[in-house]
């Protein structure tokens, strides 16, 4: 007996809850082939008396049982506190089951009839979640800098979030570190070593969006003469992040609605479909509850991405961050130049504190490479900033671009400020491309803002010619 329970012991072990006793078979088959130990249960009750007796690494449960609901022991765990993943197994058609789970905390689900690959993937991902304290549950906190309210929270629930399959929708005004906190989900998580692809849907040609997602065989049309893997191909066992994801048309929509739903994809041309393990995260600066309103984004799928919300708060939210992002901003820029850190003018750090930055973390960041080129590494003054407030005194909120001042001195109000407004955000764009090297696409993802919205904004200030 105690040679059993050093064997054991050395074996990372999994509760299987299910009633039906050839899919308990078949889950522990594939557990014992893996090198892992299986419990192996049929009711909710008996359940709760492995985990009350013994120690898991992973939990595998039906999501209808004799007793109850699957659910109800993913909030079981979840209530005790334990460490400890759950999958549901959920029935073909029972999707909405298993993003109620998800939500409720599980890592992952499998849908029936079970695919042995796609359960082997599962496992390998769950038994590869690192153990993580309070303290250092979020990767690379240096990443996310601040200690203001809302980016404590934020970078919290980034903590929780990675370790989790959970589909995420991270939404936040463009600049804000969408990507960025995209990038600690997946490093935090179990996929870390694997790809983290990042797609800006709002940049792909809608005629080319099925080829590019889902990959296309030799001769699937003109041009195709060699077989290609789509984004879901160079994500698989990885992280899949889609930016902008409002942006999809809805044609397109209903592909990727069918790919996250069945964890399959068929490349353009082929009769087969290919299995894939991908953690999907999507983010976008608009809102996502009103395009489905307005009928331009698909109900279900915005159910299917919208799993878990992770808010990433604007500048104008953190502002006490400031100060402690302008001297990173700056040390980052400084070694990446070879100066030293250059030092800030008296009234640099005010201005600084009282500008609204529309293009949040992005502007300062800009704004900051820019003045530190202009000062010539040594000290930054206010005119190397190129922010000329008002009033120092007044800190302007969200809105208030009418606080500020033009060079000339000159107060924008009623058509002048129209005019003000377009100067900068003409001068903006003519930057972008111009560090880009008029790549429109490159410059649109600098700007944060999407490749159709920089069209549109350059034909109306005139900037096509």
């Amino acid at each position: 007996m105690s040679a059993e329970r050093r064997t054991r012991s050395a074996q990372a072990s999994v509760l299987v809850v299910d009633d039906e006793e050839d899919l308990r078979e078949l889950l522990a088959m594939t557990l014992v082939r893996m090198g892992l130990h299986a419990d192996c249960v049929g009711t909710l009750a008996e359940a709760r008396d492995h985990l009350q007796s013994n120690g898991y690494q992973l939990c595998l449960t039906d999501m209808r049982l004799p007793d109850g609901e699957g659910l109800e022991l993913v909030q079981h765990i979840a209530a005790r506190g334990l460490d400890l993943p759950v999958a549901v197994i959920t029935a073909y058609g029972s999707m909405d089951n298993a993003v109620t789970a998800l939500k409720a905390g599980a890592f992952d689900y499998l849908a029936k009839p079970v695919s042995i690959e796609q359960l082997r993937a599962l496992i390998r991902s769950a038994l590869r979640v690192p153990e993580q304290s309070q303290e250092d549950a979020v990767p690379e906190r240096g990443m996310l800098v601040g200690e203001s309210a809302p980016i404590r929270q934020a970078r919290e629930l980034i903590g929780k979030l990675a370790r989790s399959l959970a589909p995420v929708y991270i939404s936040g005004e463009s600049g804000s570190g969408k990507e960025r906190a995209a990038r600690l989900i997946h490093a935090g998580g179990a996929r870390t070593q694997q790809a983290f692809v990042a797609v800006n849907c709002g940049a792909l040609p809608e005629a080319l969006m099925e080829s590019e997602f889902f990959g296309y065989r030799k001769g699937a049309f003109t041009g195709a003469d060699a077989d290609r893997d789509g984004f879901f191909h160079a994500a698989n066992g990885g992280t899949l992040f889609l930016d902008e994801v409002g942006d999809l048309p809805l044609s397109m929509q209903v592909k990727l609605l069918r790919a996250i739903q069945e964890k399959k994809v068929r490349k353009v041309g082929a009769t087969q479909e290919d299995a894939v393990d991908v953690r999907l995260i999507c983010a976008t600066h608009r809102d996502l509850k009103q395009l489905v309103e307005a009928g331009q984004f698909r109900q279900d799928l915005y159910y299917r991405l919208n799993v878990i919300q992770l808010h990433m708060p604007s500048l104008r939210e953190c502002r006490e961050d400031i100060p402690g992002l302008v001297q990173h901003v700056l040390q980052r820029l400084a070694r990446e130049q070879g100066l030293a850190q250059p030092e800030l003018a008296p009234g640099v750090m005010t201005m600084l504190q009282n500008y609204p930055f529309p293009g949040n973390v992005r502007e300062l960041e800009n704004t900051l490479e820019r003045a530190l080129a202009l000062s010539g590494g040594g000290l930054i003054t206010q005119n190397d900033l190129m922010l000329v407030p008002a009033d120092q005194d007044e800190v302007v909120g969200e809105g208030d671009a009418a606080g500020f001042a033009l060079e000339d001195g000159s107060i924008g109000n009623g058509q002048a400020l129209q005019d003000y407004l377009d100067a900068v955000e003409r001068k903006a764009i003519e930057e972008a491309l111009q560090k880009t090297r008029f790549n429109r696409t490159a410059a649109a993802k600098l700007l944060g803002v999407t490749f159709r919205s920089l069209r549109y904004r350059m034909e109306r200030l005139g900037l096509n010619d």
